[in-house]
């Protein structure tokens, strides 16, 4: 994993309550979602596609379903997304993706992040549990195939495992200037499974694509950064960091990254992902 030795300047909240965006200094607020309304109601479709279908990738076992069982508002500002395992050993879960989109601005900084925590169940019996929050290029809606369309994931852990990961997909498969299909990342160590924010900068300020960079934090701190040089190619980093992205919330189950769940895998709430907010910022 490339760990790039960049340092930014703390990014500090000037305003901050629970499970609302925070206000930073020099960005406006463009978007959030801060998961109001009933207890056990889906999220606003408005604002997203809730999946109800198995997507059939990278050998997980779960169907999403567009049902508050499986993906709820809390009734307390939160979004609860909570796999299940039914009586004949099948799983569903939930997973959302944005109707709104973004592109990070030439000349700006385009700032993104969530507040996430996991369900309390002890990590030995998570085997298999696979939460993220991430983006994927529009382009995959309208023909563009992965990872051509690119991806940018913001946080993924697996297995319970206190290790949070940003990634970059891109280019070709297998191969090509994101190494695919293991892409370029970098990992943080989470403090407990309790909340935490998980943030990507993009920064366009160069007048120079070479120099653009997209940066990943947990709770303000750095812990993996790409540059434009890296990827040594204009469309790949534009499908990147220059063409409109989407959110994408969910859980997983199995797979060939965090294996299968086995005997001691607790599904319910204990394994779910809660989300305080979604929020898209630029300068």
């Amino acid at each position: 994993m490339h760990l790039s030795s960049y340092l930014a300047l703390p990014l500090l909240p000037l305003l901050a309550s629970a499970y609302q965006p925070p206000s930073y200094a020099g960005y406006s607020l463009l978007w959030a979602d801060t998961f109001s309304g009933s207890s056990a109601t889906l999220p606003s479709s408005s604002n997203w596609d809730i999946i109800n279908r198995n997507i059939g990738v990278n050998n997980e076992l779960q169907t999403y379903r567009a049902d508050p069982r499986q993906i709820q508002l809390s009734g307390g500002q939160t979004l609860q997304i909570v796999p299940w395992r039914d009586s004949q050993l099948q799983w569903t879960s939930g997973r959302i993706e944005s109707r709104y989109t973004f592109t990070p601005g030439a000349g700006r900084r385009t700032l993104v992040e969530a507040e996430i925590r996991f369900g309390g169940n002890d990590i030995s019996q998570k085997q298999g549990i696979w939460p993220a929050f991430w983006l994927l290029g529009q382009s995959i809606r309208t023909g563009t195939g992965w990872p051509a369309c690119g991806e940018v994931d913001i946080m993924e852990t697996v297995n319970g495992l206190l290790t949070g990961y940003g990634t970059i997909h891109c280019h070709v498969y297998p191969g090509g200037a994101c190494n695919e299909p293991t892409g370029r990342g970098g990992a943080i160590n989470i403090p407990n499974q309790g909340w935490q924010k998980w943030r990507v900068i993009f920064d366009r300020t160069s007048s120079d694509w070479r120099s653009e960079h997209i940066t990943w934090y947990m709770n303000g701190q750095q812990f993996h950064q790409v540059r434009g040089d890296q990827i040594n190619d204009a469309g790949v980093w534009a499908s990147l960091a220059q063409k409109p992205l989407f959110f994408i919330l969910n859980v997983a189950v199995g797979g060939d990254w965090p294996g299968y769940p086995n005997g001691n895998t607790a599904d319910g709430y204990g394994s779910m992902m809660e989300v305080g907010y979604v929020a898209h910022y630029s300068t």
